[in-house]
């Protein structure tokens, strides 16, 4: 995926079991991040910074949206014990994630294997792809956001 391509829609469940789409959002901005997984150190720092910019990001027209292929119960968790604000969706089957193209080969102290690669797109009103942010950094990536925004 790259800015200018059409995002594609998806429809997955959040932490508690509704189906949310893509498409539901048209009409303002989405940062649509994926991560790899819920209660890891990066993937907290990560949560935290959009929860914390959140209420900043709602202010220009947007809204945030995390997807891992943890479950709707890990999100549930995920959610609670850190008061995230914005919707997190499940994506067991790998889905969205697959069709994003986030579903790729890492590497970690020589050992090969797939994961999600933590990456962050911005969508416009329209459902059209601005901004792609590969390998994201945790710490940094809601203040790129915003800037971006």
């Amino acid at each position: 995926m790259k800015a200018g391509d059409i995002a594609p829609d998806f429809s997955l469940c959040d932490k508690d079991g509704k189906a949310v789409s893509l498409s539901d959002f048209r009409g303002k901005k989405v940062v649509l991040y994926f991560y790899p997984k819920d209660n890891t150190p990066g993937c907290t720092r990560q949560a935290c910074a959009f929860a914390a910019k959140n209420s900043q990001i709602q202010d220009k027209n947007a809204v945030v949206i995390g997807i891992s292929k943890d479950s709707m119960a890990s999100h549930a968790n995920f959610a609670a014990k850190f008061g995230l604000p914005f919707v997190l969706l499940s994506d067991p089957e790998l889905t969205a994630i697959k069709s994003y193209g986030v579903w790729q080969e890492k590497k970690l102290y020589g050992k090969v294997s797939m994961g999600v690669v933590r990456t962050t797109f911005i969508i416009d009103e329209n459902g059209v792809i601005t901004h792609v942010m590969s390998k994201v950094k945790p710490d940094t990536n809601a203040d790129d956001v915003l800037a971006l925004l």
